[in-house]
């Protein structure tokens, strides 16, 4: 058998390469890790799934519980709502309030989740204010990451906190990352207040009027419309859309018809075509052989295209964008029977920052996207309760607290409130919380198990063995001693600063949580190494796993506003890197001040 530690060390290797690889899923390079630490006998069976009876994943799951009873019970929307009401018309009073809204709605959810609950009302606010989303929306996406490092609440401050634990010492209470993570998002506010929103690209030029903004323009999609009419001699004559065959043979979607005088916007693929219909069609005009089409149609003189020409009082044109744990991610519009199932057609695709427009019945939809969806407004509000999509400019409903929200903060109160004054208890606390929400009937079970983010979940089980192994084996040790030697110093600032650049670094290109799995036993043993306070060195390291700023990988909600912001890989590092040495220089001067050394 070989030895546990070089065992340790191997496994933790290829799972390095392999999260960096981005060949398979975090949660599953997790769970793979925990089998062959109990397959090699590095852990015991006991050991091996003790992940999942951890009081970490307990914790993670009764969030998700809490927060999916805030959000059905309206409680995070009416947020939003008091956002667009209050943020008037000029840009740096919005961004303030934005990232003053994420940052609060972190401190008691997933990042994501809040990020995803403000994304409708935001665009919202944007788009009256007259302000680019690409100005609001990277703001959005930084200041919930910045308001989960002054909260327990939050995936890589639970496992650290567990990780104390297995160390035979205090975990973190509800309330300890407190005193350093509101510093912190105090800084990183006043940043992106005076220096960020500088650095923010400009996004599309904005137009002179309200009228004139709209989507078809920011999709680009007026340079592949155009009118054609069916001539009296058209074999068209009395074919339906769907018999006429122009998407599948020539490439071209028919968005509207002009049929007796009357516009059909988004017609149903039973529309029966008659002589002298004015067909409004996408399509990549100059590769339609017309030759072909030229006793069918009439091509009609070229005009400037609105949203307005694809609208009624009865037709939308909507953005939305894939939700975090969206059903359509890696699957095809034709696959999903997308306009069949939500009654809205996908005229365009955000990506990159560029619209796709060609082929998207046969494109993967990827997280991040964003979709220029056209169809009747009466299922605008059902769209907007759909949990695979997150609706950016729907209509706006009034909204009334209700009993029900009342009480779901009520409970949600009651819960952070035991957590503080019993935290050695928080686990069971917060989850006896989220089963109050759903006894009261705020929510059902299957709603709460549909809340659950279970790739979290799975990750964080998985990855603790990985952190108990590093202990056990002693790699951790060894690994500190390596560090010490190698940095020739017992400076514990300079130390903290060296794991801490580690860890952040790691954390743009790996999931967060595998990060503290694999950084926080080492920070303990660096401590130990010196007879230095541990939880001290484990703050900052967790902190700086928090860190990530720097590109779209680092985080899910950076993806999730990429689309709708219509960011490059650039804007995150032009914007985030200042943020970063300025998060690092406060950590490193208030941490050595709030958590002694000794």
């Amino acid at each position: 058998m070989l030895d546990p530690l070089i065992t340790t060390l191997v496994i933790l290797v290829i799972a390095t390469i392999l999260f960096l690889s981005d060949k398979l899923s975090a949660d599953l390079i997790g769970m793979f890790v925990a089998v062959a630490l109990g397959l090699t006998g590095v852990l015991s069976p006991q050991e091996t799934l003790a992940g999942f009876s951890r009081s970490a994943v307990i914790t993670i799951i009764a969030i998700f519980f809490l927060a999916e009873g805030l959000r059905r019970t309206g409680v995070t929307d009416q947020v939003g709502r008091w956002l667009v009401r209050f943020a008037g018309a000029k840009e740096g009073r919005l961004v303030l309030l934005v990232m003053l809204a994420g940052a609060f709605l972190s401190l008691f959810m997933n990042n994501i989740a809040a990020a995803a609950v403000l994304l409708p009302a935001v665009s919202v606010a944007a788009r009256r204010s007259q302000v680019k989303p690409s100005r609001l929306l990277m703001p959005l996406a930084f200041s919930t990451i910045l308001g989960g490092m002054a909260t327990l609440l939050t995936t890589t401050n639970i496992i650290a906190s567990s990780l104390l634990r297995d160390e035979n010492l205090s975990g973190f209470g509800l309330l300890d990352f407190a005193p350093l993570g509101l510093p912190i998002v105090l800084a990183g506010l006043t940043y992106m207040i005076f220096i960020g929103k500088r650095l923010l690209p400009a996004g599309l030029p904005l137009p002179e009027t309200p009228e004139e903004t709209d989507l078809v323009g920011v999709y680009r999609l007026g340079e592949r419309l155009l009118q054609a009419k069916i001539t009296a001699s058209s074999p068209l004559v009395g074919l339906t859309l769907s018999q006429s065959r122009l998407r599948e043979s020539y490439g071209l979607s028919v968005v509207a018809v002009e049929h007796s005088g009357q516009m059909i916007l988004s017609p149903s693929p039973k529309l029966r075509f008659a002589s002298g219909d004015v067909l409004t069609l996408e399509g990549r005009v100059d590769q339609v052989p017309w030759e072909q089409l030229q006793n069918s149609l009439q091509v009609m003189p070229p005009r400037v295209w609105g949203e307005r020409d694809l609208e009624s009082s009865q037709v939308a044109v909507v953005e939305a964008v894939l939700s975090p744990r969206s059903r359509l991610i890696g699957q095809t519009l034709k696959e999903v029977n997308f306009r069949e199932k939500y009654g809205m057609v996908v005229l365009a695709v955000w990506r990159s920052g560029r619209p796709i427009r060609r082929d998207l019945a046969n494109l993967k939809l990827e997280f991040g996207d964003a979709l220029l969806l056209q169809g009747p407004r009466d299922r605008l509000p059902v769209l907007a309760t759909e949990p695979d999509v997150i609706l950016l400019n729907g209509e706006d409903e009034s909204y009334k607290p209700t009993r029900q929200g009342s009480l779901a903060v009520a409970i949600m109160l009651a819960a952070l409130t035991a957590s503080i004054v019993f935290p050695e208890a928080i686990a069971e606390i917060l989850l006896a919380g989220g089963l109050s929400m759903v006894a009261f009937r705020l929510l059902s079970m299957e709603e709460a198990y549909r809340a659950i983010e279970w790739k979290s979940v799975f990750l964080v089980a998985g990855m603790l063995s990985m952190g108990l192994a590093i202990s056990k084996t002693g790699a951790g040790e060894l690994a500190a001693k390596n560090m010490i030697a190698l940095m020739g110093t017992g400076n514990p600032v300079l130390l903290l600063a060296g794991l801490f650049l580690v860890t952040m670094l790691l954390a743009q290109v790996m999931h967060s949580g595998a990060v503290a799995a694999v950084m926080v036993p080492i920070a303990i043993q660096v401590a130990r190494s010196l007879s230095l306070e541990p939880h001290s060195f484990v703050m900052g390291v967790t902190l700086a796993t928090s860190m990530t700023f720097l590109t779209p990988l680092g985080h899910p909600v950076n993806v999730l506003v990429m689309g709708p912001g219509g960011y490059r890989f650039r804007d995150y590092f032009k914007v985030g890197f200042p943020l970063v040495l300025l998060l690092f220089l406060v950590v490193m001067l208030f941490l050595p001040v709030i958590w002694p050394f000794t």
